[in-house]
């Protein structure tokens, strides 16, 4: 972190403390104002959002497509504040993808205001780590309102800017207002690497200890900034159950060279720092008594989320007060390599000492087969009896492809536990879906519709020395 960056998050914290404090001294502890004109949180049950979603679906095509739009907002955004340039990643590409998927969540949402306001709470309290304030809002806004304007032209008219206006400030309201409920938490967390194991080329498994408590739940995810590459941060699951030392563990797969995963992999050793995000995520153990067997599907480093619940499930299984039959689990581990899971001799050993634990490990479909067709099989067990519950953890390709054979066959859905897949894409006005990579599933899945995932074009990025 440079000298310039440190000056600047330490006037963020003190920002924060100010904002803090006024919370707590104002009466039910309110929050204070976007900055954007924004109302009170109460004013989303109010908003009839489903008037502005027709009005903005009717005449979509007049700004898009989305990718022309999105590329000249943030040519406003910065030639009228050249500083928030610094808290973008060198290249936009993947920024201003999720930042289109972002806005197509807030249009297709607009008639249930309290699922977005879930949404984008999490996303407001993920975005203090990135230097967002409320005050930038109201720069945004006017960005989107000139890009919009721009791409239009003179077709556009007042009416249809004050709907797109009031489509952004519901997401924004939400957004503060999750910011402003972790204040009391750091917006990111330093840490020291402690342990790092290149377990095959380009897969690293990565332990560091927080600075500060780390509090997170089996299953969930977070971001990760490398040093080495300022503002730029990669989402991985949590392996393992919270460990008494404070140290969390990160399985690591290179995705190309020049971004984080390759600096996380190749260029990170014992007594590195790193900076984590607030832990995220809907993937969660929840109540196994009672639903029979419990299925457990990971593919490549979805693994780390799998152990996690494991270790969660064995802690559970012994507690002295335990009484509750055991359930029988079902782990399925996909892999694309022939030789099988990258782990598979800690997974052996770890099940060899649990009776109530069966492992299968499934390789990708053969030629002519989809990908996930033989561990969707697995899942279903050729039409066998569907599971008690089933939790998945992959790429959005496989959770779609397992989820699907898993309801065909029979489990309801409220026993299907999976992060959020992105919405399904078809020809038109909508973003086009970004590609995809052994840890994409979380940024889609965790909502971090505006993190910052691994450039498109990685090779023009280079690690320092």
């Amino acid at each position: 972190m440079s000298v310039e960056d440190g000056a600047y998050h330490t006037l963020l914290a003190r920002h924060d403390a100010m904002r803090l404090r006024r919370r707590l001294l104002s009466p039910g502890g309110a929050p204070e104002e976007t900055g954007t004109g924004a109302a009170s949180p109460a004013s989303d049950e109010a908003y009839d959002g489903a008037a502005d979603q027709h009005t903005i679906l009717r005449t979509l095509d007049l700004v898009a497509p989305f990718d022309q739009l999105i590329t000249r907002l943030y040519e406003a955004l910065f030639a009228r504040h050249p500083a928030l340039r610094s808290l973008f990643p060198a290249s936009m590409e993947f920024q201003q993808a999720h930042l289109a998927r972002a806005l197509w969540y807030l249009i297709e949402h607009l008639d249930r205001p309290e699922t977005i306001a879930e949404r984008f709470e999490q996303l407001g309290r993920d975005h203090r780590k990135l230097g967002v304030r409320p005050a930038q809002y109201a720069a945004f806004e006017a960005a989107l309102c000139e890009a919009l304007r721009a791409r239009a032209g003179e077709r556009w008219t007042p009416e249809l800017e004050e709907a797109w206006v009031r489509m952004l400030r519901c997401g924004v309201r939400a957004m503060v207002r999750g910011a402003d409920s972790a204040l009391r938490e750091p917006a990111s967390w330093r840490a020291t690497v402690t342990r790092h194991q290149l377990l095959t080329p380009g897969l690293a498994v990565l332990r560091a200890r927080p600075h500060e408590t780390y509090r997170y739940r089996p299953g969930q995810h977070a971001t990760v900034e490398s040093a080495r590459l300022p503002h730029a941060w990669r989402p991985y699951h949590l392996a393992g159950a919270p460990r008494a030392d404070g140290e969390v563990e990160f399985h690591i797969r290179m995705t190309g060279p020049g971004g984080v995963s390759e600096a996380l992999v190749e260029h990170t050793a014992a007594g590195d720092e790193i900076r984590l995000g607030p832990p995220k995520g809907a993937l969660a153990l929840g109540d196994t008594a009672g639903h029979g067997e419990l299925l457990l599907v990971a593919w490549d480093t979805g693994w780390a989320a799998a152990k996690a619940l494991l270790h969660q499930l064995d802690q559970q299984l012994a507690e002295p007060r335990q009484t509750a039959p055991r359930p029988p689990v079902r782990l399925l581990l996909g892999a694309d390599e022939p030789s099988g899971p990258y782990d598979r001799e800690y997974v052996a050993g770890f099940a060899e000492a649990r009776p109530w634990l069966t492992v299968v490990s499934v390789s990708a479909g053969a030629p002519g087969e989809g990908r996930y067709d033989r561990l969707a099989r697995a899942a279903t067990r050729s039409g066998g009896p569907a599971p008690g519950r089933a939790l998945l953890a992959g790429p959005p390709a496989m959770v779609r492809a397992v989820a699907s054979a898993l309801t065909r066959a029979g489990l309801p859905a409220e026993r299907l536990c999976h992060d959020p897949l992105p919405p399904g894409l078809h020809a038109g006005a909508r973003p086009a879906p970004l590609p995809e990579s052994p840890e994409a599933h979380i940024a889609y899945a965790g909502g971090e519709f505006a993190d910052r995932p691994e450039p498109l074009e990685p090779r023009e990025r280079s690690i320092p020395a």
